[in-house]
């Protein structure tokens, strides 16, 4: 589904932003994650609900508490590290933008304010375009980069390596559900993984950040564009 307001995924922590594809964490729980991170949770990362000791009539205070540990939860895995810049990379900043979800779209890069370029795609959707923003800036430079986006769909996808999962399975999430997008994922896969000189950053969007807020800007123009 579609989420109607902000919020925070419980499994990247990633922000939720109105219109992204949402999935339920499960295990009873009424948080969300994003639909890319819901893809590879089995569900890894979010624990399990707790279990509650079963309190007997009559059970002392010192029987409860020798009980304490049964049926917990796994701890949840910590975040994982960045991914770090290979030597001599080009930072490059990339946005998707999109008028409604499904609607026009629209996707930048931009290495600084005299090195970027836009374009749009209609109909589209966020991730869509998140996607493609990346895949962009990858075909047009050489070089070691670095891509920095505030889309944890795509930064994750290559950080925490979901892909393997994807191409192990034949392009099937854990869920056995087909790969949403892989028409751009297969080729930002395929570009990344023959490179070797290719990291992922996240950054928070709309934080005040000069770059990431270009090449919102730029991704936003797009979507709007007349033809």
């Amino acid at each position: 589904m579609l989420a109607k307001f902000p919020g925070r995924c419980t499994q990247c922590q990633g922000p939720i932003r109105p219109g992204e594809e949402i999935v339920g964490a499960g295990g009873g729980s009424t948080a969300w994650v994003h639909a890319a991170c819901g893809d590879d949770l089995a569900l890894p990362g979010l624990a399990a609900p707790r279990a509650t000791p079963s309190r007997t009539p009559g059970a002392t205070a010192a029987d409860r508490s020798a009980g304490k540990g049964a049926g917990r939860a796994r701890t949840p895995r910590a975040p994982k590290a960045p991914m770090s810049a290979p030597a001599g990379a080009t930072y490059v900043y990339t946005d998707g933008a999109c008028s409604g979800n499904p609607g026009p779209g629209g996707w930048a890069w931009a290495i600084d304010r005299d090195r970027f370029a836009s374009g749009s795609e209609r109909p589209s959707t966020n991730q869509r375009m998140e996607i493609r923003a990346a895949l962009e800036a990858i075909t047009a430079l050489s070089g070691p980069l670095v891509v920095v986006s505030d889309s944890t769909y795509v930064v994750n996808c290559f950080r925490d390596r979901w892909w393997e999962g994807w191409l192990a399975r034949g392009w099937t999430t854990s869920a056995k559900k087909p790969v949403a997008n892989r028409d751009l994922w297969e080729p930002l896969v395929t570009a990344v993984r023959d490179r070797g000189d290719v990291a992922f950053q996240w950054v928070k969007g709309h934080s005040g950040h000069e770059m990431n807020d270009l090449v919102d800007e730029l991704a936003v123009a797009a979507s709007l564009a007349r033809d």
